[in-house]
């Protein structure tokens, strides 16, 4: 059979990008947000937030178009900063993109849990066996061909925005606007409190950035795109939608309900807000669309992480065998691999209180290591091409992603580096397979020693229990 693959437009790119970060998040989103923020911090969390999300997509955009030649995410942080910086950036996109199926698992069997009361939440043994059966079968899916999948992806991608889109609908229709503006800050005063809005947005932050994982998607298969201008297209096309979805799901129940009554609603939450007012059967309703959107989103999330080993292969920053391709053009060892770590992860759960808040923490803290590399290289792109417009948004998406790494939660990003040191050993590897003597320059073995130094503090607090979870 042909290795030749076909070319995904910019409906599969865009419905790609909305499928891969709408997952179980929305669903999850009216109470996390609640447990956080106030209405009107809400809103000033999402406006941060989504205009630090824009300096991402932009940069994509422009070093799309600047640098058409360069693969992905993965390619822009080792043009910029050399080869040890590509690895670092793609290992965080493929340790985020497994990671989030665990958090996907976890949330698809407590949502099963409210039909069949034996999942419980999500984490017991059988539901890490049935998510493994589920797992394996989207491995043989993806397995078969991606651009297969791909457009399998698509067609979910429609069944789950239909309930989306009714929801949000039905909650206008129910939105009260004295009850939105019932202590529209969160304060004890009742007015705007500085001090508190901060804390506000930065509690807000990990819920909000968990959502947009996946807006990068369409970089990431670029190379099978039709074109490449499609991909920056898809991209802000991916953005606009999302914005739109997720402030409206996320904000309005404000209106329905108390911020207490929000926060206290069983997970996933979305179906429950509006129960009273349109009756038991909605939530029923909703589960139903979070199963199905957790399937999309896993499905797309078992497809990127196997491109994103395979483009490191190919880059010599993995050992060869990860970009072996198998008859339908799948890297199949980068597959199982993948595939393989998450089954030994979902195990870990039985000993996890809040399995999945501590999946998809972890999860986003990787992804902010890519998105950092990628603001970073905008920065040094634009200096370089003396493009001051496009170096300033590189300089502020760099302050942002900085400060949102340290907002979220330093610990989370403290244990993401420990998985770097088994991603380090298939490094080293793969530099020798290509015959490089000098794995490391200078400065990456100054960079290696704050790597290994994070990762051991991390171990360090562990065992001490300083980071519990």
């Amino acid at each position: 059979m042909s290795k030749e693959p076909k070319k995904l437009g910019i409906i599969a790119l865009t419905a790609l990008i909305i499928s891969s970060s709408i997952g179980a998040g929305i669903f999850a989103i009216p109470t996390d947000m609640a447990d956080a923020a106030s209405p009107g911090g809400a809103l000033m969390a999402w406006l941060i937030a989504g205009l630090g999300v824009l300096t991402l997509c932009l940069s994509i955009v422009n070093i799309i178009n600047k640098k058409p030649e360069l693969s992905g995410i993965v390619s822009y942080a080792e043009d910029g900063f050399g080869p040890f910086n590509g690895f670092i950036s793609g290992w965080g996109y493929w340790l985020s993109a497994w990671l989030g199926n665990v958090a996907f698992a976890t949330m698809m069997m407590k949502t099963i849990g409210r039909f069949l009361p034996a999942f419980g939440d999500g984490s017991n043994l059988l539901s890490i066996l049935v998510a493994s059966v589920i797992l394996w079968g989207l491995y043989f899916l993806v397995n078969r061909g991606v651009e297969s999948a791909a457009s399998l992806n698509t067609i979910i991608t429609l069944c789950k925005l239909l309930p989306l889109a009714f929801y949000i609908i039905l909650a206008i229709l129910f939105f009260d606007i004295n009850t939105f503006m019932d202590n529209f800050w969160g304060t004890t005063s009742g007015s705007f409190e500085l001090s508190s809005v901060i804390k506000q947005i930065q509690s807000s932050m990990m819920v909000i950035m968990w959502v947009f994982v996946g807006i990068e998607g369409a970089a990431m298969m670029s190379d099978r795109a039709s074109s490449k201008a499609i991909v920056g297209k898809s991209t802000v096309l991916g953005l606009i939608g999302l914005l739109v979805v997720y402030i409206a799901a996320s904000i309005l129940p404000y209106g329905i309900l108390a911020r207490e009554q929000i926060a206290g609603l069983p997970n996933p939450a979305m179906g429950y807000v509006l129960a009273e007012n349109v009756g038991s059967w909605f939530p029923i309703v909703v589960n139903i669309a979070l199963i199905i959107s957790i399937f999309g989103a896993w499905l797309s999330w078992t497809m990127l992480p196997a491109e994103t080993t395979l483009i490191m292969a190919q880059r010599d920053l993995l050992p060869a065998k990860f970009g072996k391709l198998n008859n339908q053009g799948v890297p199949t060892y980068s597959l199982f691999f993948m595939t393989a770590l998450t089954q030994v992860f979902m195990f870990t759960l039985l000993f996890t209180e809040s399995a999945y808040q501590f999946a998809y923490a972890l999860c986003t803290a990787a992804m902010f290591i890519s998105w950092l590399y990628v603001v970073l290289y905008q920065t040094k792109l634009s200096k370089s091409l003396n493009d001051t417009k496009q170096m300033l948004l590189g300089l502020i998406g760099s302050v942002f992603f900085i400060w949102v790494i340290w907002a979220s939660g330093i610990d989370y990003f403290l244990l993401c580096l420990i998985a770097y040191l088994v991603g380090i050993f298939f490094y080293i590897q793969a530099r020798k397979q290509k015959g490089i003597k000098k794995v490391f320059s200078q400065a990456e073995l100054i960079l290696l020693v704050f790597l290994v130094a994070g990762a051991l503090l991390a171990i360090f607090r562990l065992v001490t229990g300083q980071i519990s979870f």
